[in-house]
């Protein structure tokens, strides 16, 4: 196994810890994140002017001569696999997916292949420089199997640590198409009475809850307003079907990114999305709103209509603010086709 030296000084007022100060001070062209560090620490593979230090809260002075033996990136124990890709964007240090619905993100032990990721190692090959110390591809964040739309992949460590942060500080720009049950308008008395549902200017709904894994059920996650973590959603109406309008098209962003989060709070908000089989469920809708046609697509369409449609960030690597979009699949261009053509 090939090993690497990196050697760096602790500049002044470093941080007490010495986690901490190694991850401000270590030179960025190591390209080695907070987490590798930490690993890196508690392997022995740090030390502090020649004497091995693996206390991640030890003191550390300004001045101190710090050297990491870091072993390269090994191959990944996930195998490649020969399935097309929807390529958005691509360079050396990321790639942008169009993901299809039907598709697993990342390998687990019900969907060890067929996965996003299984496909990027054979898409990207020898080009992945490694993430964590694996020639892996970096997954920074999800979308769910049956979701359609765009994702963000590191293909390098520094690469890795910049989109992180991103989506950490929440300035990720992610904008999402949905149809759902219902027409969630400013002027329905029922839904301002939901509890964690406001409107702002525009006819916006905001719902603002604690999100966590439901009790019972444990693929479900469940709106709470203790404990869990902070979620918002916004959410604003894009075009209403039916007459009287009994289902509608909605544009929906995150202001948080968390578990099923769009669809857990539409659901809280009595606006479940059209083909969720976890929150959406099968409603009836009025006969005499739709036509037979539409009325049979909705209750036909197979998975939640949901894409990921825009997807905007700061290259980590460049600097420069992209921001990429994705028309909506097949299915969800027909269902609304149908809709469409139910209008009153």
């Amino acid at each position: 196994m090939e090993r690497r030296r990196i050697e760096f000084v602790i500049a002044e007022n470093p941080p007490k810890r010495l986690d901490k100060a190694v991850s401000r001070d270590v030179p960025e062209e190591a390209t080695l994140s907070r987490t590798r560090l930490a690993r890196l620490i508690d392997e022995g593979a740090l030390s502090v002017d020649g004497q091995v230090v693996r206390d991640p809260k030890a003191r550390v002075e300004a001045g101190a001569v710090i050297a990491v033996t870091v072993e390269e990136a090994s191959d990944s124990h996930i195998g490649p696999e020969d399935i097309p890709l929807d390529v958005v964007f691509e360079d050396d240090d990321l790639i942008v997916v169009n993901k299809p619905a039907g598709m697993v993100v990342h390998p687990a032990p019900g969907t060890p292949s067929g996965t996003l990721v299984n496909a990027l190692m054979h898409h990207c090959g020898d080009n992945l420089s490694g993430v964590g110390g694996v020639k892996r591809p970096g997954i920074v964040h999800r979308i769910d199997k049956e979701t359609s739309g765009l994702l963000v992949v590191a293909k390098s460590d520094v690469a890795h640590q910049g989109l992180a942060a991103q989506f950490e500080r929440h300035t990720v720009e992610r904008y999402y198409r949905a149809v759902c049950y219902g027409v969630p308008d400013a002027n329905d008395p029922r839904l301002r009475g939901v509890k964690g549902a406001s409107f702002e200017t525009g006819n916006i709904l905001k719902l603002t809850t604690q999100l966590a894994r439901h009790k019972t059920d444990r693929q479900r996650q469940a709106v709470l307003f203790q404990g869990g973590r902070h979620a918002v959603t916004r959410a604003r109406i894009v075009e209403p079907f039916g007459n009287p309008p009994v289902a509608a098209l909605i544009e929906c962003w995150l202001e948080t990114g968390r578990t099923h989060q769009i669809r857990v709070h539409m659901a809280h908000a009595g606006h479940g999305l059209i083909g969720d089989p976890t929150y959406g469920g099968k409603r009836k809708l009025p006969v005499k709103a739709l036509s037979e046609k539409a009325l049979a697509a909705v209750q036909a369409f197979p998975r939640q209509a949901l894409h990921a449609a825009v997807l905007g960030f700061t290259h980590p690597v460049s600097g420069e603010t992209v921001r990429f979009e994705a028309p909506l699949p097949q299915d969800m261009q027909d269902l609304l086709e149908v809709l469409r053509g139910a209008k009153g």
